[in-house]
């Protein structure tokens, strides 16, 4: 006998891919297959109890690879209410009228990686809604689909996986057929430029055969093989670049922050009092780049960041590692459009999506450099925390206000930063102390004003913040995000730094970055040039 409010409701059928053993039924969130770091284990088709997973099984001899990998399962009770209940779903799908999947019944596609926390809040076009997918959740993108087209679509078993080759040579890459059969698919060149996405499927296998030295590359060395496992990319080999020290780094810093300097002063237009503020993720989002992360942390997934002379000193590249995880297109679009309506929010400004990086991991000892960004492109900003590792104490984002005070940020997995990129200096400069950040960093900018900073405020744009009074510290000086300096306008808000620094000039930048590096760090004697 079967106990508990896990029942397993055994059926088995044969298929042309893998093979559905077992629908499982889970009564609360709990009973969803977590692995030991409470991440899903595996990707879950779930479905409504009652008959939708009798009637899905009557159908799986439509579905063309079997289950995708998908663990099929069956929601009542908590479960069901915590997935399922917001969309006002409490038919009874006992009832004898639910004879058809397509028209009467549920389902949603629940990601491997996702975190326990938000499992229940996967994005909207992962629901299957009796025959249609609200593809952003707002009604406006609707499309029609059976379950079939459902499960084999980018809600469910279609997903995104890229390849960067770091080999000596470039790459040629075969699909492997059910019946073994070798198909070409690409060639592969070499470095981050040359990386290159596919659309695919869960299961699939290809492998990776050296372009050289025959001309048929099927003769030359198997390389790697791969079956496609969720959303993600893969690197073959790494990114390489030592840790040597960098001649005249005070120099260059200095040089830098001059030049960072003069450029936030030119831009003349803004979006909010403080050039920031802290908010967070919506769980969906959450749960979606959250898992994205998770199912790509490791090698060979992550690989270093190509950084090098040419891109200046913002990153202690010479000291430290940069690794970064490459996201596609397809499900960037995504992130890009529900993120740009956090930010249109906030700034009450129609915005256009100019770049979305990927997702960059720093590790022990990284610093980021005061700096701003692009003026044309990067009008507001997000930074959003994706997760954090091992961390000992907190890693600020450093945020200079309208009036240049320092304010340094806390952020939690899942907290987000919106900025005034242009215009606000921002930065890491505080060395990470232990463990590992990964962040991704969005950009927008006012539609179609590509000019857009050399514009005054247009009516209705809130003052900038300039006076705020007399400022104390009440807190401890290493007090974060906690209000530990208040001001006689609390409108200042909870993150002023406790240092109560406020740069004048380039120069105060410059001693900022000095005074708060590695104390063991050895600095070079200036040589009073101008620069």
């Amino acid at each position: 006998m079967l106990t508990g409010t896990l029942l397993a409701i055994i059926y088995s059928i044969a298929l042309s891919g893998d093979v559905v053993e077992a629908i499982s039924r889970a009564g609360n969130l709990s009973d969803l297959p977590f692995d030991e770091n409470d991440h899903l284990s595996t990707h879950v088709l779930a479905v409504p109890a009652g008959k939708c997973g009798s009637l899905l099984l009557e159908d799986t001899v439509d579905f063309e690879d079997g289950s995708h990998g998908h663990q099929w399962m069956e929601l009542e009770g908590e479960a069901f209410d915590s997935v399922f209940g917001h969309l006002g779903a409490y038919a009874d799908f006992s009832s004898d009228e639910v004879t058809d999947f397509n028209t009467d019944c549920l389902a949603v596609c629940l990601e491997k990686g996702t975190l326990r926390e938000v499992v229940a809040r996967p994005l909207p076009h992962r629901y299957f809604l009796q025959g249609k997918v609200d593809q952003d959740g707002d009604g406006m993108r609707v499309t029609e689909a059976s379950v079939q087209q459902f499960v084999m679509s980018d809600s469910c078993a279609k997903v995104e996986y890229g390849f960067v080759n770091y080999h000596d040579n470039p790459i040629k890459m075969y699909w492997i057929s059910h019946s073994g059969q070798q198909v070409y698919n690409q060639e592969i060149g070499v470095g981050e430029r040359k990386t290159s996405f596919i659309n695919t499927f869960i299961g699939h296998k290809f492998e990776f055969y050296d372009s050289q030295p025959n001309e048929d590359a099927l003769q030359n060395e198997l390389l790697f093989d791969w079956i496609i496992p969720n959303h993600g990319i893969i690197g073959f080999k790494n990114y390489e670049f030592p840790h040597v020290p960098v001649e005249g780094v005070e120099r260059q810093v200095q040089q830098t922050l001059k030049s960072e300097w003069r450029r936030h002063e030119v831009v003349k237009r803004t979006f909010s009092p403080l050039a920031f503020d802290k908010g967070r993720l919506p769980d969906d989002l959450y749960a979606s780049l959250g898992a994205y992360w998770y199912n790509n942390r490791d090698v060979p997934h992550v690989v270093h960041e190509e950084w090098g002379r040419h891109k200046g000193v913002f990153v202690n590249y010479w000291e430290t590692d940069v690794n970064f995880i490459q996201i596609p297109w397809h499900l960037k679009k995504r992130w890009q459009r529900r993120l740009r309506e956090l930010v249109e929010a906030w700034t009450g400004v129609e915005l256009e999506t100019t770049d979305m990086y990927g997702m960059r991991e720093y590790t022990k000892g990284a610093r980021l450099l005061s700096h701003v960004d692009r003026e044309s492109t990067h009008a507001a900003s997000l930074i959003v925390n994706i997760a954090q590792q091992n961390v000992s104490q907190p890693w600020t984002i450093e945020v200079h206000d309208h009036a240049d005070r320092l304010h340094e940020v806390v952020m939690e997995p899942g907290d987000i930063v919106y900025y005034e990129s242009a215009k606000a200096l921002h930065g890491r400069n505080t060395p990470l102390q232990s463990g590992t950040y990964v962040n991704l960093f969005t950009h927008y900018r006012p539609l179609n004003d590509p000019d857009w900073y050399l514009r005054d405020n247009p009516e209705g744009t809130p003052e900038p913040l300039i006076d705020v009074g007399t400022c104390n510290l009440v807190g401890k000086p290493d007090e974060y995000s906690k209000g530990a300096v208040q001001c006689q306008n609390s409108a200042i808000g909870p993150h002023l730094s406790p240092s109560m620094f406020t740069a004048t000039c380039a120069d105060d930048m410059f001693q900022w970055w000095k005074s708060v590096g590695p104390r063991d760090e050895t600095v070079e004697d200036n040589d009073n040039e101008e620069l």
